[in-house]
């Protein structure tokens, strides 16, 4: 792949917060920051997380690879991306395990009938020290809806201890967590990353 990510990555990062209703790790802050990118293999995005804190302290699951689900019951880094005008969506589950799931809904928790995970899915790398932890995933054209029109990105934060804490850039509720709920998503992306259509034959 020929996309250079820490050169085409915009400089500012959002921050995600936690649910009001939780406690996340003491002096945890997530980021992430998403970029177009259009590399020799097609148009694309590029999705970085940055968790910067007590890392040691977080339940950061083993690596592996390819898809699985249940994901999110673990420590693992998420993007929700509405199709055109909704309520269909996709949903992308991250992993810094470098295992990944992307689903597809046609409204709210609503899996399409026969929906199973993409053969081929992110392309996910991970860098760790003791107080950080980048994951980037490259996210094909290919595999987001026909028409990504906003994005809701949030993250399932797990502690060795066994505490759950859910991050999101808005969260819609204020009595529990809900990324499914489409008034939480509310980065709209760059205008369309898929390549221009041909221009008409000269007359």
């Amino acid at each position: 792949m020929s996309h250079s990510p820490s050169d085409r990555l915009p400089a500012a990062t959002l921050p995600l917060r936690v649910h009001p209703s939780e406690q996340g790790p003491a002096g945890l802050r997530i980021s992430v920051s998403l970029a177009p990118v259009d590399a020799d293999e097609g148009p694309g995005w590029l999705l970085r997380y940055r968790l910067e804190g007590d890392i040691e302290a977080l339940a950061i699951p083993s690596p592996a690879v390819g898809a699985a689900d249940g994901l999110w019951r673990h420590t693992c880094l998420e993007a929700f991306v509405q199709d055109g005008d909704g309520p269909g969506y996709h949903e992308f589950n991250l992993s810094p395990s470098g295992q990944w799931a992307v689903y597809r809904f046609s409204g709210e928790r609503q899996r399409m009938p026969g929906d199973t995970t993409l053969p081929a899915g992110p392309t996910i790398t991970t860098e760790r020290s003791a107080d950080s932890l980048v994951l980037q995933a490259w996210l094909p054209c290919t595999q987001l809806p026909a028409r990504p029109t906003v994005i809701g990105l949030s993250a399932v934060i797990e502690t060795l201890d066994g505490q759950i804490s859910h991050w999101a850039l808005h969260h819609p509720r204020a009595d529990r967590p809900d990324f499914h709920h489409s008034a939480g998503w509310t980065l709209r992306p760059a205008p369309a990353i898929a390549p221009p259509a041909p221009a008409p034959p000269s007359a």
